[in-house]
């Protein structure tokens, strides 16, 4: 095979309202991890020129068991992390806080902790 699973279609869709197709897990070693330029979470708009839109999921598996050698991927990357169904990326949107919300905030609190503690022990 191409070494990849493939999530999404009218009938399961990853995404609401999204009937696109998705990858969902890369095979290590397999073409498309050898390949290298495939990312879980790339939206797959075509194979070998046939546009992927509005198929279900069962007529899309079916299109990349028959693409042949030579397998041509017409693909849309993801831009931003994301927490999706499959447990590592998803449509895009946070599904938290970004980092620095957690880690400044906190820096923040902990240098205002140091510099009363020192004001404090000056004032001893």
């Amino acid at each position: 095979g191409l070494g990849f699973n493939i999530v999404g279609g009218t009938d399961q869709q990853y995404i609401s309202n999204d009937n696109s197709i998705y990858v969902s897990w890369i095979k290590k070693d397999g073409a498309a991890y050898l390949d290298g330029r495939l990312q879980e979470g790339d939206k797959i708009l075509a194979v070998n020129g046939k546009d992927l839109k509005d198929l279900r999921h069962k007529d899309a598996v079916e299109l990349f068991r028959n693409a042949g050698y030579d397998v041509s991927l017409k693909i849309q990357r993801r831009l931003q992390p994301q927490n999706g169904p499959v447990g590592h990326q998803g449509d895009g949107e946070s599904g938290g806080l970004p980092l620095a919300a957690i880690l400044v905030p906190g820096l923040a609190l902990a240098v205002t902790a140091v510099w009363i503690l020192l004001r404090y022990r000056q004032r001893m």
